[in-house]
């Protein structure tokens, strides 16, 4: 059931404002109380000083999450929250923008790293490797990855937490859709390797069951 990725609509993109709301909110305590942010944090820190100086580019922000936490823990740096969907980017911070991650408004080296969380896994394998490619090219220092790992562990977790937790009817819908889509660490490098990106390491990370990618420009390797 769980050899192959399996990719289906979701419902959250298409929903009028009033419904996206608390399915995104409830995306920010999932990744807050489960793993999201913890997994964030460790790749930031794997290639950044807490006072450092830097800029980055969040693609697939959503409601700008990641920039808010990257901001605590970094506040000298400069995040750019992009999305397509103007409902999602709403709640975003200053600086953000609505545009198509597939037709980035941006030269090569650009930001200093380029972040993708949570987004890669909506895309077929070949769409995955034309994304990868382009957010290396306008990153000026490198490339970060946090995504999920397809396991039947959280397949599970949302509908058993479902009461419990009183997650909204879609995001445990578009949960389950998301686990399915989602890659193997093995999976996740080939396709880096597709794309051209050979200083690309992928780490696991339990029990939060989620995937991370660096991949440093000019031979640089991470901190451990």
């Amino acid at each position: 059931m769980f050899s192959k990725r399996l990719i289906k609509p979701e419902l959250l993109d298409h929903l009028p404002p009033e419904e996206a709301r608390p399915n995104l909110a409830d995306l920010v305590r999932i990744n807050r109380s489960f793993g999201g942010h913890s997994v964030l944090r460790k790749t930031l820190a794997s290639v950044a000083g807490k006072d450092e100086r830097f800029t980055l580019l969040d693609i697939g922000a959503a409601s700008g999450d990641a920039a808010r936490l990257i901001q605590e823990i970094f506040p000298k740096s400069s995040i750019t929250s992009l999305d397509y969907n103007a409902v999602n980017l709403g709640t975003a911070r200053h600086p953000k923008l609505l545009a198509d991650a597939f037709r980035l408004p941006f030269n090569p080296a650009s930001f200093d790293f380029v972040l993708s969380s949570l987004f890669l896994h909506h895309f077929e394998d070949a769409r995955v490797v034309e994304l990868l490619r382009n957010f290396y090219k306008i990153a000026r220092r490198g490339l970060l990855v946090c995504d999920l790992e397809r396991h039947v562990v959280p397949n599970l977790f949302l509908p058993l937490s479902r009461f419990l937790f009183r997650w909204q009817r879609v995001t445990v819908h578009d949960g389950v859709i998301s686990v399915r889509a989602s890659f193997r660490a093995k999976e996740l490098l080939h396709l880096s390797r597709q794309a051209g990106i050979e200083a690309a390491e992928v780490r696991v990370h339990r029990p939060a069951f989620r995937l991370s990618l660096v991949a440093i420009k000019n031979g640089v390797g991470c901190n451990p």
